[in-house]
């Protein structure tokens, strides 16, 4: 019985029927179906129907990719007995460990009957119907000059160290080798990141010569402990690290942008905030009001500074859809729980409006209305440069503020998500006020 048949057949019954059915069955039976591939994968784990020559399977942490790359080596094994399986891991070890003797690697999910005999000392595995599978490590690309196959799994290929072009070598290497079939095939397993290869492989998804499986942790939850699962939601969510490694997405900079994935990574404050407390001289919120009442968003950050000159985004309080007098009112609380110093809102962007709609709240604070004489980029610009220097630091992630801010193009533009980069042009008023504009010598106090 094909194996999405045979799913559906045990799906349909009662798990005191399928439990009755599985007693009939001999211990080398139940063996042979606990492996029975198709069986259990999602169709995201299995390889694509009709001809391809690189699969690439880009998808979050979990999402069960090793697994679906040694299932995919196992059956090329069984239908090919004459096949020579290339096992490039980003070193020697991790291919052994990941790969071969790993939970989700091959010795682990073979049934008794088809485990391969695997020879450490030689980096192979060799299996009963006659093929054979041999380790390298991307670390060594000279290694893949020379050995030809017909197949290859390469494993995690965006962390491959790409020093002296290394993992570009590698790959270009074994691809160079792969001409012991007529139609060789090579599958790439990875979690995303912006390197070169990666980069490579999805411009050739657009021609057609890779195809490409998406997907995210959360699609393999029904596997995964559900306290992991809460966990990663709840700590990870939609920030920046959580889209890359959970969901899977390609982050990549804009050319000509002002900020860079990495200015921002090094931006992150990783101190424990229980055990170093931050010394704050001066804090303030900063307000992009919408340019109507039925505008998308009033962009609303709060940002501090040191007495050693650094500045700290502290939170991100944008509000969207929302009246003026909502708006307002989640400016005032930001204030209050902050206990910021003063508000600063753009003057000619609604910011009269600011004044008027905070009073009516009660709140009694210092209000500076600043005013847009230069473009959005332009103003940013100076704030930039403070990021490339190392002098302001993100109390965490930022997901939506830091997307905005890669979308801000040097010389005029913008490329980011929405309409307006309204979280980021409040941030840049904040920066602007706390590290740019020249103040008398402040009290210093401390802030959560």
């Amino acid at each position: 019985m094909p194996g999405q048949k045979l799913r559906e057949w045990l799906i349909s019954h009662d798990a005191n029927e399928r439990a009755e059915l599985l007693a009939q069955l001999s211990e080398e039976e139940r063996d042979a179906l606990s492996h029975h591939w198709r069986v259990w994968a999602r169709p995201q784990q299995l390889a694509p129907t009709g001809p391809w020559r690189v699969w690439l399977i880009c998808a979050g942490r979990g999402f069960g990719k090793t697994r679906a790359g040694a299932e995919w080596v196992k059956q090329v094994a069984r239908d090919t007995p004459d096949a020579r399986i290339a096992l490039v891991g980003a070193s020697m070890a991790e291919a052994r460990s990941i790969m071969v003797e790993g939970e989700s690697g091959l010795l682990e999910n073979c049934a008794a009957a088809e485990r391969p005999q695997f020879e450490p000392s030689r980096g192979r595995l060799t299996f009963a119907s006659g093929a054979h599978a041999y380790l390298y490590s991307a670390a060594e690309p000279e290694s893949l000059r020379g050995p030809q196959h017909s197949h290859a799994w390469c494993d995690e290929i965006a962390k491959w160290d790409n020093a002296s072009e290394r993992a570009m070598r590698a790959w270009d290497n074994l691809q160079m080798g792969m001409r012991l079939s007529e139609t060789p095939q090579t599958l790439a397993t990875t979690t995303p990141r912006n390197v070169t290869l990666m980069k490579r492989l999805l411009k050739g998804e657009k021609s057609g010569d890779v195809t490409v499986t998406r997907g995210t942790t959360f699609d393999n939850a029904s596997n995964l402990p559900a306290a992991f699962v809460k966990a990663m939601q709840t700590d990870f969510g939609e920030s920046r690290l959580g889209r890359q490694e959970l969901h899977g997405e390609m982050l990549s900079d804009i050319e000509g942008a002002l900020w860079t994935r990495v200015m921002l990574d090094n931006a992150l404050d990783t101190s424990s905030s229980s055990s170093k407390d931050r010394e704050l001289v001066r804090i303030v919120v900063a307000v992009d009001p919408p340019a109507s009442a039925k505008g998308d968003a009033c962009g609303i950050i709060v940002a501090g500074i040191d007495a050693s000159g650094t500045g700290h985004v502290l939170a991100d309080c944008t509000v969207e859809q929302v009246s003026p007098e909502q708006w307002a009112r989640a400016v005032a609380n930001a204030a209050q729980e902050w206990e910021a110093d003063r508000v600063v809102a753009e003057a000619n962007q609604g910011g009269a409006m600011v004044s008027s709609v905070l009073q009516a709240t009660g709140s009694t604070l210092p209000i500076k209305l600043v005013h847009a004489s230069r473009s959005k980029s332009a103003r940013a610009e100076p704030i930039a440069a403070l990021y490339e220097a190392g002098r302001v630091a993100h109390k965490k992630m930022f997901a939506q503020l830091e997307d905005q801010l890669c979308g801000l193009i040097a010389g005029g533009g913008y490329q980011g998500p929405g309409r307006s980069p309204d979280r980021a042009d409040a941030l840049v008023w904040a920066l602007t006020e706390l590290m740019l504009t020249p103040r008398g010598a402040p009290n210093i106090r401390r802030v959560r």
